[in-house]
């Protein structure tokens, strides 16, 4: 009996193990510079953990002092793991059109330009690439800029994640004045626009 027991206990334990690492997902945005980009993402709940980094280019150029010249074919990016039993790829497009960046800007976001700062969705998976496409149908469809979006909708290849100094920036530097300017701001906008979803 006890056996019997043991076996369905670690049986339960198994499946309950395969759902959550089934619930868990991965998405990768690019919208300007990732600290803003890290720190909207790291405050919406369902959310699991944030890096900011580099997709588009190739690995051996995936360095800030690299990437920051925009001939790499990089994007500060951030990669965003998250519980889609708590959250949804359609939530975090919602807070990425909306909160994240201006995705009408071409190749710049506020005083940053070039293609390293360009608005792109790096998809893991059909799925991802279907519903980014249809969001931008709907937002483009409902007028809601008054200038194209220019976001580019792209298969990830590889995600690099950027130095250590570049981790958690808004947290470790609130006072920063290119944060305070920039991405405090968008929490702040985040909270009022989602406050269910603000953590």
């Amino acid at each position: 009996m006890h056996k019997i027991l043991l076996k369905l206990i670690i049986v339960f334990s198994l499946l309950v193990a395969q759902a959550s690492h089934a619930a868990q997902q991965t998405a990768v945005f690019a919208g300007g510079c990732f600290w803003g980009v890290d720190a909207v993402f790291k405050h919406v709940k369902g959310v699991t953990e944030v890096v900011s980094g580099y997709s588009g280019g190739e690995a051996k150029t995936a360095h800030y002092e690299m990437v920051s010249e925009g001939t790499t074919g990089h994007a500060e990016s951030v990669q965003v793991r998250f519980d889609s039993a708590k959250v949804s790829y359609l939530h975090l497009l919602k807070v990425f059109f909306s909160v994240a960046h201006n995705p009408t800007q071409l190749n710049f976001q506020g005083p940053d330009s070039g293609t390293q700062y360009r608005s792109a969705i790096f998809y893991t998976t059909p799925v991802q690439q279907q519903q980014a496409q249809n969001y931008i149908q709907q937002l483009t469809a409902a007028k809601t800029y008054s200038s194209p979006i220019v976001t580019q909708i792209v298969p990830l290849k590889q995600f690099y994640a950027a130095e250590d100094h570049h981790q958690n920036y808004l947290a470790l530097h609130p006072y920063q004045p290119y944060i305070v300017v920039h991405d405090k701001p968008k929490l702040e906008q985040l909270r009022k626009q989602f406050p269910a979803w603000y953590q």
